[in-house]
């Protein structure tokens, strides 16, 4: 018969384990693209998606983003928007001293509908709202067909 040594757990080192458990759960749900709010999380940025004749608009709510920091491609049919917010406001006073900063970085893929002219995409920040323009390629526009009697 072999005798085990029993050890008694310390609560806090349960509660510490549970909180990693928690973290690692919330890091996996929280890393998906998700176009809906799923547990109250919001996706960043916001975007809306409004289809034309001649071109597909897309507007993302950017606040705090500069130009510099936003990239776009466009691959197949696939918008991808991407950058990096970095704000720091710094406050002195008489008896004390506030600094807050606040820093993150986004990434969020759009499907589009139809082949875009990716030399004729343009992209306009303002007032923290990212605009961009993708025209249709020729061959996605549609063609209007006379109807004989």
């Amino acid at each position: 018969m072999t005798i085990v040594p029993w050890t008694r757990r310390n609560r806090n080192e349960l509660g510490t384990l549970r909180g990693q458990m928690d973290d690692l759960f919330d890091g996996f749900f929280r890393g998906l693209d998700k176009p809906f709010s799923f547990l109250g999380e919001r996706t960043w940025p916001a975007i809306d998606v409004a289809e034309k004749d001649d071109a597909i608009l897309v507007r993302a709510e950017v606040p705090g983003c500069k130009p510099e920091d936003i990239e776009i491609s466009v691959y197949g049919n696939t918008l991808t928007l991407s950058g990096e917010k970095k704000e720091s406001h710094e406050a002195n006073g008489d008896g004390y001293y506030h600094m807050e900063s606040t820093w993150g970085s986004f990434r969020r893929e759009v499907p589009l509908s139809a082949e875009v002219d990716p030399n004729k995409i343009e992209a306009v920040v303002k007032e923290g709202v990212l605009s961009v323009t993708l025209p249709k390629a020729e061959k996605s526009k549609a063609v209007k067909v006379k109807v004989q009697g």
